[in-house]
């Protein structure tokens, strides 16, 4: 094998010789989802204390696992740790707001049990709101390794660094991506294969705002393609599947694509945008 190949294998193996694995965080989050919902649980718990006591190991866990994370301030681990576990509430209360969302959302859902257990959507946004704590608090590599484990169990691709707000609800959900600068609103519901992106990947943009907005109440459906820092979808927009958005949309608009189907057929030519305000 040629030398100098393997002194770089060994100088990267160096460079982070204890960093944790992603199979170690990832450990830690399903830790960490069975104290939040025993439907993710390895243990039953009967009293307060031994929840108590579970919480302050994994706190300890935690830490540890930001001491080796080279990228992370060794003399701040330990207030990071205490202050994500401190934060654990509030990231509890926005979840059951998910789980109410998807529920009262979905016909097909029979209980908030099944979305807890079944459904990747709440997955997926449960994994986010851990991940966005992390990134909120400078935590290194960690939340976006959570993400992209989300990502490859659901289909479903949330950058930690999206703002987020109550009620979320991703239905379906395969092949929905959210970039790191977008901003949804509350009581927001969206479709498989959306996509909240960027209209351009230049590196130089990466301290820009290259994803859209969502305010409150917007609904897109399957497919929509949504792009741009400037772009605002309006509150209680709907978005019908399959368009492609790259400028903002007023308030109370219903936007989607119909095609000429006077041929029987349709095609690209022939398809144009309907604008409907919404009464």
């Amino acid at each position: 094998m040629n030398k100098k190949f393997l002194e770089k294998l060994l100088e990267a193996h160096r460079l982070c010789s204890d960093c944790p694995t992603p199979m170690e965080i990832v450990a830690f989050f399903k830790d960490l989802t069975g104290a939040l919902y025993m439907d993710y649980a390895k243990q039953s718990f009967y009293s307060t204390e031994q929840i108590q006591a579970y919480l302050n190991d994994l706190e300890k866990t935690f830490a540890g696992l930001l001491v080796r994370n080279p990228d992370n301030d060794f003399t701040k681990v330990n207030e990071m740790a205490a202050h994500f576990f401190q934060e654990l509430p509030t990231i509890y209360d926005l979840l059951e707001k998910d789980i109410t969302a998807i529920f009262e959302g979905d016909p097909a859902a029979k209980s908030r049990r099944e979305v807890i257990r079944s459904y990747p959507g709440f997955y997926a946004t449960m994994v986010y709101r851990i991940a966005n704590l992390m990134q909120k608090q400078n935590v290194k590599d960690i939340p976006r390794i959570l993400t992209e484990y989300a990502h490859s169990k659901t289909g479903i691709d949330i950058n930690p660094g999206a703002e987020i707000g109550a009620y979320f609800c991703i239905d379906h959900g395969t092949g929905v991506v959210i970039g790191e600068t977008a901003v949804i609103g509350e009581h927001c519901k969206i479709y498989q294969g959306v996509t909240l992106g960027a209209l351009s990947v230049d590196k130089s943009d990466a301290n820009k705002k290259r994803h859209p907005t969502l305010e409150d109440g917007v609904i897109i459906y399957a497919n929509a393609t949504i792009l741009g820092g400037n772009t605002i979808i309006g509150e209680n927009s709907i978005i019908g599947g399959n368009v492609w958005i790259t400028k903002s949309v007023p308030a109370n608009t219903k936007l989607y694509y119909r095609a000429n189907l006077q041929d029987g057929k349709g095609s690209a030519v022939d398809t144009y945008v309907i604008k409907e305000t919404r009464s």
